[in-house]
């Protein structure tokens, strides 16, 4: 990796490789000698024999571009960029599909479980990293993201300079987003429906909650398919909080059918651990619509997974 002569403005300044691009840390004022004892202490979680695996290989990179090394000296008010890596990342079983692509966009259907973008444990187990590497675009970059446990369909943008404009189809609400859900079949409530509120990040790890105020978040609920005890609900989000489906459900008593957070968390499996794929969500992201701001031509996508009734 070559030195840089002005200073990176953001990862994306970086190459990607096997199909990862580049963290980014801000180095806050303190009185770390070096920068390798500053990531010591920033991710105590990260063993030190990581990180010095990392900057050994050249995977730590200072704000121009240079390698940083073990005595490198620590400059606060800079920044620093990295490279992940998890040992031992175990291969999560299902495969995403292709369901469109031009020169601008990429829609992929998602399996359930197959992380978006990497976080946490998962790195080249996602669905970002994998496309990367089998479609060879290094710029590839999502246009929205759905939950790990949400199987369906994802829009990314392939070229960064008209990766706005496909942003814009979201933030504008000039895109038309249905998913399908498997709940408890409820005939209290009168369908179809528009649930409103204000959701917030909760104190309760992973969650998020409904709080006072003006509403921030909408969705149609509409109930079609009835099966014994359970329904098939079609969900037309207007915007796109956080866990908004799940909690919008759960709020109204028809919770979604293995959904391990709402409406009480339930003991997380550690990844690999295939107890978990016995119970995906029962959420699918269906479809997608919208013209094109590049091409003008009227997209229409639709998801070949299917949601199941519990037996």
């Amino acid at each position: 990796m070559s030195a840089k002569q002005a200073t990176l403005s953001s990862a994306s300044a970086l190459p990607v490789f096997n199909g990862v691009g580049a963290s980014c840390v801000a180095l806050p004022s303190g009185d770390w000698t070096t920068i390798a004892e500053f990531l010591f202490s920033r991710f105590p979680q990260i063993s030190r024999g990581t990180w010095v695996a990392r900057i050994a290989a050249g995977n730590v990179l200072d704000q121009f571009g240079c390698a940083v090394t073990l005595t490198t000296s620590y400059r606060p008010n800079s920044r620093v960029f990295y490279y992940r890596a998890v040992e031992a990342e175990g291969t999560i079983p299902f495969v995403e599909k292709i369901v469109y692509q031009d020169e601008f966009i990429v829609v992929a259907d998602k399996p359930h479980f197959l992380p978006v973008t990497p976080s946490g444990p998962y790195v080249q187990e996602t669905l970002l990293t994998r496309l990367r590497r089998s479609l060879g675009l290094d710029t590839l970059t999502p246009v929205h993201r759905i939950d790990r446990d949400t199987a369906g369909l994802v829009l990314f943008a392939i070229d960064p300079s008209t990766r706005d404009r496909y942003h814009a189809l979201f933030r504008e609400r000039k895109i038309k987003k249905v998913y399908e859900a498997i709940a408890p079949s409820e005939s209290l409530l009168s369908f179809p429906f528009t649930y409103r509120s204000r959701i917030a990040t909760s104190k309760t790890f992973m969650q998020m909650h409904e709080v006072e105020g003006e509403p921030n978040s909408e969705t149609l609920i509409d109930k079609r398919e009835v099966v014994n005890s359970q329904a098939r609900y079609l969900l037309y989000p207007l915007t796109g909080q956080k866990h908004q489906l799940r909690l919008h459900m759960a709020s109204r008593g028809i919770p979604i059918s293995n959904d391990r957070i709402y409406p009480v968390i339930e003991p997380a499996h550690p990844p690999g651990d295939i107890e978990q794929y016995d119970r995906p969500l029962q959420l699918l992201a269906k479809s997608v619509e919208f013209i094109d701001p590049i091409t003008g031509a009227a997209h229409y996508f639709k998801s070949g997974r299917s949601l199941r009734f519990s037996v």
